[in-house]
């Protein structure tokens, strides 16, 4: 009987630690390409397209003196930098959303997250939900460049950062 009643919150445990470690990840993607672009001097990106019902991530630099842009990227003017990823594939049960799920829907199939050497960056927030209904943000700072994961509090229905 202590078993019945132990599994469900170890299921909801390992889930909600899923889904922190997917936000954890992208975080650390993101100050990757930022480190990538102030220490070569060169726009760096991390691009997401659609790819079923996940996202595929790729690292890009600009090759052409222009940013990384995603016509550079279809061109081969802007190189290909790390090897694609599928999110899915990573963290299976954690859903990647470009925009707030508790909001509305985004329909957006490629997203690019940009870096300069200033060490500034595309302004965004992309949510993460797990299997287990726990819902992460990570949250790029345009000015600054700084990377923040933030954990959805249901019950104050508020947004609170993740030390």
């Amino acid at each position: 009987m202590l078993a019945g009643v132990a599994v469900p919150q170890l299921t909801a445990g390992i889930e909600r630690s899923r889904t922190l470690g997917a936000a954890r990840y992208l975080a650390n993607r993101f100050a990757l390409a930022r480190v990538d672009a102030i220490g070569h001097s060169i726009n760096s990106a991390v691009l997401f397209t659609a790819d079923g019902n996940s996202f595929t991530l790729a690292g890009y630099r600009d090759g052409n003196g222009n940013g990384v842009r995603s016509r550079d990227i279809t061109a081969g003017s802007d190189p290909l930098v790390d090897v694609p990823v599928r999110f899915g594939d990573l963290f299976p049960r954690v859903e990647l959303f470009m925009s707030d799920p508790n909001t509305g829907s985004s329909s957006e199939t490629m997203v690019l997250m940009s870096f300069s050497p200033a060490g500034t960056a595309s302004s965004r927030t992309l949510y993460l939900r797990g299997a287990d209904g726990s819902q992460y943000a990570v949250r790029v700072l345009g000015a600054t460049g700084r990377t923040r994961v933030l954990r959805y509090v249901a019950a104050s229905r508020s947004w609170i950062e993740v030390p």
